[in-house]
């Protein structure tokens, strides 16, 4: 599939319909969204994927947001948008990348493994904390969030 991946320009909106995908909590994507930056990915299909970078502490960017659209999944575009974020964040000159996801979310733990990412630590019950209504994700409740990092 042919695919370009550009930053979000400044007033435009954020496709929130994908953001929402990965993220739940509209709130939290409009407060990150706000001070990170944006990259979409298009095809003729139009907007197809989303991820968000943003700066968290000195040297360190944190990947917040990666969604695909539903009916594309299972097409490597999410492998595809996080070497494109790794990429991105080398270039910005950034040396650790870090990206967190829900111990339910067995697809994309596999997914970042396999894009050199390496488990850290784990934020016990921050899904319980954060969010409102519960999330079951494969069966299983999404209670805790896997942090992994990889250095660029």
């Amino acid at each position: 599939m042919d695919m370009k991946i550009r930053r979000l320009k400044t007033g435009e909106e954020p496709p929130m319909e994908l953001l929402l995908l990965a993220d739940p909590s509209r709130e939290m994507v409009g407060e990150y969204i706000g001070r990170g930056e944006c990259l979409i990915a298009e095809s003729e299909q139009g907007t197809i994927g989303v991820y968000v970078l943003l700066p968290t502490r000195p040297g360190t960017v944190e990947l917040v947001n990666v969604a695909v659209a539903e009916e594309l999944h299972g097409r490597g575009i999410g492998k595809r948008l996080v070497m494109d974020a790794i990429e991105t964040a080398r270039a910005r000159g950034f040396m650790t990348i870090e990206v967190g996801t829900g111990n339910s979310s067995l697809g994309q733990l596999a997914l970042y493994q396999k894009c050199g990412f390496r488990m850290v630590s784990v934020d016990l019950d921050f899904f319980v904390r954060h969010y409102p209504e519960e999330i079951i994700e494969n069966g299983i409740q999404c209670r805790d969030m896997v942090r992994l990092t990889q250095d660029l």
